[in-house]
């Protein structure tokens, strides 16, 4: 039996200061709790994740290249990204997977720049509001995703 790729999630710049940094905005959670839950809900669902988080730009579209063959899709909260790379959403297009972008707060409900993403042109999805729940429900989703289609 072939064993599946993994699922692609990607966590992007201050992430790793969940739990600590404007608990009122992203509550008290840590990354560690919200990759705790992709975690469980890709491994009910048959799968797994490689779970990453990084505050350097470059090594973000690296790890993205070098999905390429290699996962069956992408769950990623682009942090701050989110707003200003378009190399980030280039890059999301190499590995030719679907791509599920993940916010824990609703991005529309906060400042006017945040209501942007250069992400979610190219993404199959959008989860953003629901805490680290979301990151769940894009598992959940990604896997609905990839089941209706074979995977390469």
């Amino acid at each position: 039996m072939t064993s599946k790729p993994p699922i692609l999630l990607l966590n992007g710049p201050n992430l790793n200061t969940l739990g600590v940094r404007q608990p009122e905005v992203y509550g008290t959670a840590t990354l560690d709790d919200a990759v705790a839950l992709a975690t469980e809900a890709a491994d009910e669902l048959g799968w797994t994740i490689d779970a990453r988080q990084t505050n350097h730009e470059g090594e973000m579209l690296e790890w993205i290249h070098a999905g390429r063959g290699t996962v069956a899709g992408i769950v990623i909260n682009p942090g701050a990204w989110t707003h200003t790379s378009i190399a980030l959403r280039d890059a999301l297009s190499v590995p030719e997977v679907p791509v599920i972008e993940v916010h824990i707060s609703n991005v529309h409900a906060r400042e006017e720049f945040r209501r942007h993403s250069y992400v979610s042109g190219i993404a199959a999805g959008v989860i953003a509001g629901f805490g680290i729940r979301g990151y769940e429900f894009a598992v959940r989703h990604l896997v609905d995703l990839i089941a209706r289609e074979p995977v390469k």
